[in-house]
């Protein structure tokens, strides 16, 4: 039985997820389990294992996915503390990390650290590339943890550094050193003059380590990734590193270790060494040199390299031969019928391993496939680190399971007389592999007392785990420890009564060619010379060493973008090219927005104002939101058609208004066509008293009706006579009075200095008004006073204004109208110039595309419900007054008002914090005309950029009443409702069409 929970929108590190999936198969009661987050890529692998469930397949890439196979149900509590608590323990550490600050995207964390030299990768390979372009256009160089990535990638994003002088290092770098701070896998190494250019593994650590023994040291150890020296890569890696290295004052001595390379990069990486001014110590693991050449000393063994290097470095002369005896001696040969196995967690100690005893056995030279490097009459040579054995598991460095399972395995085979083995210590490796080992190491010893078990540990005593402690609790345990996987290899050969001799080595004279070295970039020598700036993107822990050691490093917890959706991510990346252009767009929409001079100047019939509502010979109706037939209107929005009917005296009856809607004798137009905006369901007739606010800069009006107050009223959909009744009053006596005294003012009054006050005094004028319509209360009373009208009709006018809290709703609606309609003209980019609602569809409209809608269905509100009410009785989103938000305000701008959040639904004020933060993250500016104190008087969010809603698939939230869905039931709460993501994607697909994309 597959038992399955998805965590929406819980993005982990994948080497954490590993870790946690072994705790939770260790539960007795689970068979197997598997917990990944939903990418395509990790459905595969619980394909793969039996474990795909119907709710795995519909998960995204950004939800955990938890599937367990097991016989009770029961255990789905146990797994899911189990997840609860292993998760909150690396909160808790994450959070008591104060040397890494975390933000969450690529632009923020250059903001906090403006100076970074690099960014360390190790985030899934499926998404490697697109972010290292990224990184590099930047101008950062990259180390590239990240494996599986494509070798066209590769070469691609190789040329890219090239071409702008910055060092890309791998992908599958698992260690590397610059100016002595360790990165990702890598061991604390004494710092030295030796420098290092390698495949980026166990070949390195075991060099550098042999060094730091020998009493020497290294500078920079510069991985490449295991197929820089291959044909279609070329060595860019490390050609340039190489380069570098010669200018390098610090650096005495370069040493290259390399995987088999090429025959003919080989050869140019040879010419290179020999061409540079300092003297270099080469291997190409599986060749055998019989001599030094020039300026390169050729190694056959990493033990051999890495003691060419220290005399070098310390300047004594080299030795014809550094082959080392061996620690132990070998009493008794074993069988012939018995053969060696090696079980590496390190491919390059596996592929020296392999090497030596093909060369010694005359096995015919390594055969790499399917994990083995060496696959011969039962002599097995494994890289358990290869990508069969970790795919959807950790590494085996960090993770024993896989180890111990072929220890087993290999020792119960009646063959078996030899199984060498590596621990690797240091910085990301397991924080005690030896112990994890011992308990199957002794069971081998004592189930198989004739088998052998040799092993070679990688580590200094500076290491986490402390090099010669790993090394005396292996040989306690019966393990036959040498200090190099070369003498661990010769030492396992003896027993087979093969004693493996090294070959006395020359320096030849060096006849072929040199080459004019170009100079290296300033780029790359500002990273060896300074201690690295790191960008770290994925796994938490490689903080640890950096900082240690004196870098500085600033942590971006990397989720996929775009949701993992690879059509978006496509659309976001050549969008890329075109950054700076759209930047300069949006910069200057959002100038115009903050220059906007909103007026309140005038009450009207709409009608006067608004030509469609003016033909006679048609009847009309706006409505909010995008366009919408009256068969597909949901009950509010109908309710409010009704009662306009009724108003406009079109019908004198409910069952009369209804048939002329359904015989199609009224037209309807979205309020956003004609530069108008409406509440709730947002219906406007001819003879409706309209707000009039105009921009004193460029004339632009823009229309909205009054607020009516509470209770039954159109905007929610009732229709009753006493609705009729207020709207006729609203005509006929508090729109004239207020256009009366607006005329008495010079120019009306000015709403951004009104607005300015009112958020500073709690309102972010879309659930909360009372401070805005109070001040304006403030203007508009002293010149009503002044009017030669009945002292009644005063009273009732003041009275209403008075009781009215939300009565500045309408006008916020109006001057976001003006705002935008003022940016839109002319305008290009990708900043939302509409967002609104009508109960079926969500719709906005952007800068470049300025009249085309892009819609996607409407979210129900969830919030607070009056009394008798549920989610059940609620309408789907509906209105224009989503125009706040897409001005910055309501509930993008929450934290202005926190008061508000416990109404919506939306919590305290931390809530209302973590909002604000959260929305001004898709923003792409602050407006300073409407400062929010409580947010340390920063301006209010300004223009919402659907590049980063898409990349980061956070939509805008909005505070909004919650109409019944019956019409004429009114109010039935309030809430907050996000805006569907379905939208902003179509128009970032609209956008970028026009801009020449094309999804091939």
């Amino acid at each position: 039985m597959l038992i399955t929970e998805i965590l929406e929108n819980n993005y982990q590190d994948s080497i954490n997820l590993m870790l946690l999936t072994q705790k939770v198969n260790s539960l007795p009661e689970v068979v197997k389990s598997q917990i990944m987050m939903g990418s395509d890529a990790n459905k595969d692998i619980l394909g793969n294992s039996g474990l795909l469930s119907e709710e795995a397949k519909a998960a995204s890439p950004n939800d955990l996915v938890i599937v367990v196979e097991s016989e009770t149900q029961d255990v789905k509590a146990e797994v899911l503390q189990l997840v609860d608590e292993f998760l909150s323990d690396l909160s808790v550490k994450t959070n008591s990390d104060k040397q890494a600050k975390t933000v969450s995207s690529l632009a923020e964390a250059l903001e906090v650290l403006p100076d970074a030299n690099l960014a360390l990768f190790s985030i899934p390979g499926e998404y490697g590339a697109v972010e290292m372009e990224k990184a590099l256009r930047k101008g950062l160089n990259v180390f590239s943890f990240t494996d599986n990535i494509p070798v066209e990638d590769e070469k691609r994003l190789k040329d890219l550094a090239h071409e702008k002088g910055l060092l890309m290092m791998g992908p599958d770098c698992g260690t590397g050193i610059i100016s002595s701070v360790p990165l990702a896998f890598t061991n604390v190494i004494r710092p030295g003059n030796i420098g290092i250019v390698g495949a980026s593994g166990t070949g390195i650590q075991e060099v550098t380590t042999i060094i730091d023994r020998l009493g020497a040291g290294v500078v920079h150890a510069i991985g490449t990734g295991g197929r820089d020296l291959s044909e279609k890569v070329g060595a860019i890696t490390v050609k340039d590193a190489i380069l570098a290295l010669d200018k390098h004052e610090p650096t005495d001595v370069i040493c290259v270790i390399s995987k088999p390379a090429a025959k003919e990069v080989r050869d140019e990486v040879v010419t290179l060494l020999q061409s540079v001014s300092k003297p270099v110590v080469a291997i190409f693991l599986g060749e055998k040199p019989d001599s030094h050449e020039g300026n390169v000393y050729l190694a056959h063994t990493l033990e051999e390299t890495a003691r060419l290097a220290v005399d070098l470095a310390e300047g004594e002369p080299i030795k014809d031969n550094y082959q080392m005896p061996i620690k132990h001696s070998v009493s008794e040969q074993l069988p012939a019928d018995k053969v060696v196995i090696g079980l590496y967690s390190g491919g390059t100690l596996a592929s020296e391993a392999g090497m030596l005893i093909t060369e010694a056995l005359d096995l015919g030279g390594l055969t790499k496939k399917e994990g083995y490097i060496l696959q011969h009459n039962g002599y097995d040579i494994i890289d358990l680190g290869d990508d069969i054995y970790t795919q959807g598991r950790p590494h085996p460095m960090i993770d024993p399971e896989v180890r111990i399972t072929k220890l087993k395995e290999y020792a119960a085979k009646e063959n078996t007389g030899v199984i060498l083995f590596d621990v690797v210590l240091g910085y990301g490796a397991h924080e005690d592999m030896t112990g994890a080992l011992l308990p199957t190491i002794q069971e081998i010893k004592q189930t198989y007392p004739d088998i052998q078990l040799v092993a070679t540990v990688v580590g200094t005593d500076s290491d986490p785990q402390n090099y010669q402690d790993a090394v005396n609790r292996l040989a306690q345990s019966g393990v036959l420890v040498e200090e190099s996987n070369e003498r661990a290899v010769r030492l396992a050969l003896k027993f087979k009564g093969v004693d493996v001799q090294e070959v006395n080595k020359e320096v030849i004279p060096y006849t072929g060619r040199k080459m004019d070295l170009p100079a290296p970039s300033e780029n790359v020598m500002s990273l060896l010379t300074e201690k690295p700036r790191v960008i770290n993107i994925g796994l938490q822990s490689f903080n640890d060493s950096i900082t240690a050691y004196g870098g500085q490093s600033v942590q971006y917890s990397w989720r996929p973008i775009a949701g993992g959706n690879k059509k978006m991510i496509k659309i976001l990346n050549f969008l890329e090219g075109f950054s700076d252009e759209i930047d300069a767009e949006n910069a200057a929409v959002a100038q115009r927005m903050k220059q906007v001079q909103p007026f309140l100047i005038d009450v009207v019939k709409a009608r006067d104002v608004i030509p469609e509502l003016n033909d006679l010979s048609q009847k009309t109706l706006l409505h909010a939101g995008p366009p919408i037939t009256w068969e597909t209107m949901t009950g509010p929005m109908q309710g409010s058609c009704l009662g306009a009917a009724l108003f406009e005296k079109w019908a004198q009856t409910e069952e009369e208004a209804r048939a002329l809607f359904e015989e199609g004798h009224v037209r309807f137009i979205p309020c956003h066509h004609v530069h108008a905006v409406g509440p709730m369901g947002g219906i406007t007739s001819g003879d409706m008293a309209v707000l009039v606010v105009e921009n004193k800069i460029d004339g632009v009006r823009a229309y909205c009706t009054m607020n009516e107050g509470i209770g039954k009223v159109l905007r929610f959909g009732a229709y009753s006579e006493e609705v009729v009744q207020r709207l006729e009053w609203m005509r006929d006596v508090l729109g004239p009075t207020i256009a009366k005294a607006l005329k008495l003012s010079e120019d009306g009054i000015n709403l951004n200095v009104l607005i300015a006050k009112a958020i500073t005094m709690g309102d972010e004028f879309h659930q909360r008004n009372i401070a805005a319509s109070l001040n304006f209360v403030k203007e508009i009373v002293p010149l009503i006073t002044k009017l030669d009208l009945d002292k009644d009709v005063k009273y009732d006018v003041i009275k209403f204004l008075s009781d009215t809290d939300q009565f500045f709703l309408n006008i916020m609606m109006a001057t976001g109208k003006v705002i935008v309609d003022s940016a839109r003209k002319d305008a290009k980019g990708t900043i939302v110039t509409t967002m609104t609602r009508n109960g079926v569809d969500f719709g906005i409209r952007i800068a470049e595309t300025n009249d085309d809608w892009y819609t996607a269905p409407v979210n129900t509100p969830k919030g607070l419900y009056f009394t008798g009410f549920s989610e059940e009785d609620g309408n789907p989103d509906i209105g224009d007054s989503a125009i706040t938000e897409t001005v910055g305000v309501g509930a993008m701008a929450m934290i202005a008002a926190p008061g508000v959040t416990r109404f919506v639904g939306a919590g305290g004020f931390q809530d209302a914090i973590e909002t604000s933060e959260e929305m001004a993250r898709i923003c792409i500016t602050r407006n300073s005309n409407w400062s929010i104190p409580n947010w340390n008087f920063e301006g209010s969010v300004l223009g919402i950029d659907i590049r980063k809603i898409v990349e980061t698939g956070i939509t805008p939230i909005i505070n909004t009443g919650i109409a019944h869905k019956k019409a004429g039931l009114g109010q039935v709460g309030a809430g907050t409702v996000r805006a569907p993501l379905g939208c902003f994607e179509k128009a970032l697909e609209a956008y970028a069409v026009s801009k020449g994309f094309t999804n091939d």
